[in-house]
């Protein structure tokens, strides 16, 4: 009778192995993690993930997110976007805050820029150049 469900117990084994295989080969169905799809408020640019932006800059995120305090009275302005690098919205759609720069005696260059759809751009350049920020 053990002899008899064998082969029951091994054919059910190989379907599931099967089934498991399918599912993990690079043809089967896959699906990207939420965090690395690009919104499309960043088409066009250069990305970075917070994990992976300046420790300060992760500081200011947390500020931002909290309402404050922040330690710069510049922080929170309106953001004109001038340089026109950012995507047109009208006066007041997006804020800047200061990231800060160890060693500078002043502002530093590099900055967090807000916009009202919960868009976030990081530069180190002061202006120069963007990079949409993937939480």
């Amino acid at each position: 009778m053990l002899l008899r469900s064998v082969p029951r117990v091994l054919a059910g084994l190989f379907v599931c192995l099967a089934v498991l295989l399918t599912g993990c080969s690079p043809t089967g169905p896959t699906k990207a993690p939420a965090s690395s799809a690009r919104p499309s408020w960043a088409a066009g640019m250069a990305t970075v993930k917070e994990s992976q932006l300046p420790a300060e800059a992760r500081q200011t995120l947390a500020r931002i997110d909290r309402g404050g305090p922040f330690p710069y009275a510049m922080d929170g302005a309106v953001f004109g976007n001038f340089e026109r690098l950012l995507p047109r919205h009208q006066r007041g759609y997006y804020h800047e805050y200061t990231v800060k720069t160890p060693g500078s005696r002043d502002r530093g260059a590099r900055r967090i820029v807000t916009g009202q759809s919960d868009e976030i751009y990081y530069t180190d350049d002061h202006y120069k150049s963007f990079r949409a920020v993937l939480r």
